[in-house]
């Protein structure tokens, strides 16, 4: 059976308020509360929700250092100075240099990017690629979804009499690089009023104020909205404010009149063109573009999103999908050792946190193989391995845990760090790993509650399916874009069974393929696919009823659209077990 969740009801809105709402905009109530969840409490305010518009894109030289990074951006444009855009190589870093380069090409050819790689440089500004800029003659590096913390590579390049302006995201330290400009919202002295954007969403920032400034019209930057549509969705910001707005714009552009090379990630997908959704680009098209970065090289990827006609974007797309389809079989091969390695107690920990380590995975996928090993045991995970005479790796913890913190009380066995509450990646030498293993797993066992160690659905409402009407799934249908702060809602409902063509899917046939009818309301059957369920087979085959919890998503296949509920828990009903 799947690891059992515990379902927890968000706290009901003021039934006064839902009352009201509800009747003056003429939805159903459930809707309407839907909407005060997310700080909607007027018929203006919903109008502003439902309707996106890129006038309320915030002025972006409320951005601490705007004026200054676009001054320097001007000197180097109108000297000819060679510019070098410099970018992680995952997909946040990978589509925000494409923005920035792209938009520096207009002016100048002088421009060049670079994606560092991940094995042989790591993570961030590295010296390499300072030494590289050097040597090529570079006076301006711009960094994006990176540089907060580079303080001493800054210095390096002003030794070297290359300037740098930062684009990033990331939580800063007390200390700021000595960087021309540093533009990260997150800083304390920015007041900016939206701190959440991707690194992609800064770098567009500053060709927004770059474009107001020098009378470039805005609608000129509204194609690039489609790259920062696959960063915003990629890096998990949350889907609220100038995100939601950009997001918007951005599936849009992706929809409409995508670049050649998102184009050629959308055919090599299998996704109906047109009917592209956030959860496409979370689970097909962001993982292909990180994969180029994981088993290649990242600079592959910006050759993809920068491709200028269908033949190059179509070629350099089918060789990242084959490192995405190499990708997934290693990924596959390390998570089955990582799981038999805990199964068997070969693990460096295994009561409070997970932390496996095999010096010969790829660190490539050690990431999504610690996310498995979270999905499997639902504790703290930290999957290792050794690259360049070090060990590294990736850690990824369970709803409520800052695993940072844990990482950062062992900061004096580690070479370095970085991440945030969630996910984390770290470096330390093989000799501290026992040590570090066992302070891990006793800071955690200090800090953890029972509690956190269970997974939890929350749901929004109950509802009957006699509810779920064109006109409800239509309405529901404008809450998008969904991502984290404005999730798609999940619903709870009582009694329901499979109508008799319940089956096994999927490789191995893991995922069940139901149509559900609920108990009272006879006449209301819902197609339903429920992932990594197919324990519940049996129970299901004979009749038996269930309590299901699910979102509403739509599908889309050959030109036909239909609703179907994508389940996210199950629960025998009570009197029956």
């Amino acid at each position: 059976m799947q690891k059992e969740c515990k379902w927890i009801f968000k706290e009901q809105a003021d039934p006064v308020k839902v009352e009201r709402l509800s009747t003056e905009i003429g939805i159903d109530t459930v809707l309407a509360e839907l909407l005060i969840e997310r700080g909607v409490e007027t018929f203006d305010e919903a109008r502003l929700f439902f309707r996106p518009s890129l006038d309320r894109l915030h002025d972006p030289f409320l951005m601490k250092d705007m004026d200054k990074a676009v001054e320097r951006l001007r000197k180097a444009i109108t000297t000819k100075e060679k510019i070098l855009v410099y970018g992680d190589y995952d997909v946040d870093g990978t589509t925000a240099v494409a923005l920035v380069y792209s938009f520096i090409k207009r002016f100048s050819n002088a421009v060049d990017f670079y994606v560092p790689d991940r094995y042989d440089e790591g993570y961030g500004v590295s010296i390499k690629g300072i030494e590289w800029a050097a040597a090529n003659g570079f006076g301006l590096i711009i960094t994006l979804d990176c540089g907060i913390k580079a303080i001493d590579k800054v210095k390096l390049a002003a030794s070297k009499g290359i300037d740098v302006i930062i684009c990033d995201h990331h939580l800063p330290e007390d200390e700021l690089p000595a960087a021309v400009a540093v533009l990260d919202p997150k800083r304390e002295d920015c007041h900016y009023p939206f701190d959440d954007l991707s690194g992609c969403g800064v770098g567009f920032k500053l060709v927004q104020a770059y474009s107001a400034k020098y009378g470039v019209p805005f609608e000129t930057l509204v194609p690039l909205l489609d790259l920062l549509v696959v960063s915003i969705s990629s890096d998990l910001v949350t889907m609220v404010g100038e995100n939601r707005i950009l997001a918007h714009f951005g599936l849009k552009q992706l929809n409409e009149n995508p670049r050649h090379g998102l184009k050629a990630m959308v055919n090599l997908s299998n996704i109906e063109p047109g009917h592209i959704t956030i959860d496409d680009i979370v689970f097909k098209i962001g993982p292909r573009i990180n994969a180029a970065g994981r088993m290649e090289t990242g600079r592959l990827a910006v050759e993809l999103l920068t491709a200028k006609d269908t033949e190059t974007a179509m070629f350099i797309g089918e060789k990242i999908n084959e490192s995405n389809n190499d990708r997934k079989n290693i990924d596959r091969e390390i998570t089955k050792e990582a799981l038999e390695m805990v199964q068997t107690g070969k693990c460096l920990a295994s009561e409070n946190a997970t932390v496996v380590y095999n010096p010969k995975w790829n660190k490539g996928v050690v990431g999504i193989v610690a996310s498995r090993l979270v999905e499997a045991y639902y504790k703290p995970t930290i999957v290792l391995t050794k690259s360049n005479g070090f060990v590294t790796g990736s850690a990824r913890s369970v709803s409520g845990f800052d695993l940072y913190q844990a990482i950062e009380s062992c900061a004096d066995l580690l070479e370095n760090f970085g991440g945030h509450m969630y996910a984390a990646g770290l470096t330390l030498k093989e000799e501290n790993l026992p040590e570090f293993s066992r302070r891990i797993d006793e800071f955690i066992s200090g800090k953890i509650i029972p509690e956190m160690l269970t997974p939890v659905v929350e749901i929004d409402a109950k509802l009957n399916f006699s509810q779920v009407t064109p006109k409800f799934t239509r309405i529901l249908k404008q809450f998008q874009p969904f991502g984290p702060g404005n999730s798609n809602p999940i619903f709870v409902t009582e009694n329901v069974y499979d109508a008799g063509n319940g089956r096994k899917v999927g490789a191995g046939g893991v995922h069940l393929k139901l149509d559900l009818i609920q108990e009272s309301q006879p006449y209301h059957q819902i197609p339903a696919i429920a992932f990594n369920m197919s324990d519940y087979y049996e129970y299901i085959k004979s009749g038996n009823p269930l309590d299901v919890c699910y979102s509403i998503v739509e599908n889309y296949y050959r030109g036909n659209s239909t609703i179907q509920l994508r389940v996210k828990d199950l629960r025998e009903r009570e009197e029956f077990i």
